[in-house]
């Protein structure tokens, strides 16, 4: 509905206050109608009650802004309702229009999931953090939030848009620290030989907050895949690693032959014996005795990590062949 090409004479105060709503909120004439109508229909059965069977419509002249409410076609429209429906119509419709302006919003990032994000923290709600993502808000719950950062007010920080929400507060933008494909994009964003698809990230392990683990490839001959996202001096994984506040972050290469990336995988250790169960994707990794503290980490991390990456099973057994610890690609490890 284009009221602009309305004679001056018929523009009146409503249609000069709707147009001016519409045009700073980036929400359709049409939508604000609607919101006024179900405020009248609203209004009118506050103080007016009718059975649940009855239907009450509301006609609005755009032009004046004046209403008229009719059952069954019949103006039931009582004296000085103008007025008080005006005061109901009021408080509902702008409600209606922040909620319209949040759908707009949400629409919008709703093409930008899997993308990052700048943002500042704005609040704390409980579990939740709201951060302010420019266009609107966006909520990080408990689970998508570093275990080991410590936010604040006012803090910038980059995002992760994960996905949109249905919440008991309607839809929301849901933004992550510890989903693993934030270092994806992280990484993306720092190495160009990775954002051209020249460098792929074929696996990755994150438990975010501590450490992660990347396998990266190449798809061009002559393109170190390992290099590229270290960098020169190591600045591009540093640009990551300080992003993430720290978080140690290992680059290995990936390969197909499942010996060898596993061994890789369990890097820093060296000189394992490895012996796999394809079948029951299984790894049997006999460890020297001067290596075992490097190849399980600290609390069990790195084979954690290292099965996860692989999705192996990861039985790590001494010199004699006695088994110290096992991991699972599900984050678990045993002694």
């Amino acid at each position: 509905m284009d009221l602009s090409n309305l004679p001056k004479s018929a523009r009146t105060e409503f249609t000069s206050a709707l147009n001016q709503i519409c045009a700073e909120r980036g929400i359709s004439p049409e939508s604000v109608i609607d919101t006024i109508k179900a405020a009248l229909v609203a209004a009118y059965k506050k103080d007016y009650p009718v059975d649940e069977t009855t239907i009450v419509n509301a006609e609005l002249d755009e032009i004046t802004g004046s209403a008229k409410i009719f059952i069954d076609k019949k103006d039931v429209t009582p004296p000085g309702f103008g007025r008080i429906a005006a005061q109901t119509a009021k408080q509902v419709i702008l409600q209606k229009i922040r909620e319209a302006e949040k759908d707009a919003i949400i629409n919008e990032y709703s093409n930008k999931i899997g993308t990052l994000v700048s943002g500042m923290i704005l609040r704390f709600d409980n579990q939740f953090i709201i951060c302010d993502i420019g266009r609107g808000q966006a909520l990080m719950p408990i689970e998508e939030q570093g275990q080991a950062e410590h936010y604040r007010l006012n803090q910038r920080l980059t995002l992760y848009i994960k996905e949109i929400s249905e919440t008991v507060k309607g839809r929301q933008i849901i933004v992550s620290r510890a989903d693993p494909r934030l270092v994806i994009e992280l990484f993306r964003r720092e190495v160009p030989e990775v954002n051209s698809g020249a460098v792929e990230i074929k696996e990755i392990a994150r438990e975010a907050g501590s450490r992660t683990k990347i396998a990266v490839f190449s798809t061009q001959a002559g393109v170190d895949p390992v290099g590229s996202c270290v960098g020169q001096k190591g600045v591009r994984v540093q640009a990551v690693i300080n992003e993430l506040n720290g978080e140690k972050i290992d680059v290995i290469e990936f390969s197909e032959d499942k010996v060898k990336f596993i061994a890789a995988a369990l890097q820093p250790a060296e000189h394992l014996e490895i012996t796999i169960n394809e079948k029951k994707r299984v790894a049997e990794i006999i460890v020297p005795e001067d290596q075992l503290s490097l190849a399980i980490g600290k609390d069990g991390q790195n084979v954690r990590l290292a099965a996860k990456l692989t999705g192996y099973k990861i039985n790590i057994k001494g010199p004699k062949g006695k088994k110290v610890m096992t991991a699972t690609k599900n984050d678990n490890a045993e002694k």
